[in-house]
């Protein structure tokens, strides 16, 4: 135990964070990989004005977890845009919460191995729960780690559907 205390004082003094000292996450948005993907569309997911708990969403990531988007460039390859979760929340919170946004799991196909996960989420996103309209669907890949007392976020992975790639049925395209 000694150790661990004198390995987390030494990654402090660095500027290094340590896994025991991570933030606590609500034992019931980890409890269950239903229940921490649940809580990543919901702490994203609100109207215009509302404020999100990014702590909340902090809570959900293990150390050195990434967010990635694939999005076209202007000369037409394909890119991977990386972020860490704070970054993505200094990127996308102030306009989450300022234009609104919703979004919405509407189907999953989630495998397991182990400690390991990886859960295929296809979303439908709006600015209101309410809106008739969406303006993105997409599918998440999620990786997920259990270390035997709490699931983590390892990786969030995601690609809009577009013209040219929609998403297939068997993650419940049309």
């Amino acid at each position: 135990m000694n150790r661990v205390i004198v390995s987390c004082a030494t990654a402090i003094a660095m500027g290094w964070s340590c896994g025991l000292l991570a933030q606590q996450a609500d034992a019931d948005d980890v409890e269950s990989i239903d229940a921490i993907l649940a809580a990543v569309y919901a702490v994203i997911s609100g109207d215009a004005g509302e404020a999100r708990d990014w702590n909340c969403f902090l809570s959900l990531f293990s150390e050195g977890a990434t967010l990635s988007a694939v999005v076209q460039g202007d000369s037409g390859k394909f890119e991977r845009l990386i972020m860490t979760p704070e970054s993505y929340i200094e990127q996308s919170g102030s306009n989450l919460e300022r234009d609104g946004f919703h979004e919405v799991e509407f189907h999953r196909i989630t495998e397991e191995f182990g400690q390991i996960a990886h859960a295929f989420s296809s979303y439908e996103s709006r600015r209101t729960q309410r809106d008739s309209s969406l303006f993105a669907r997409g599918i998440n890949s999620f990786q997920l780690m259990h270390d035997g007392e709490r699931w983590w976020i390892v990786s969030i992975y995601w690609q809009s559907e577009g013209p040219d790639n929609m998403i297939p049925a068997k993650y419940g395209g049309s």
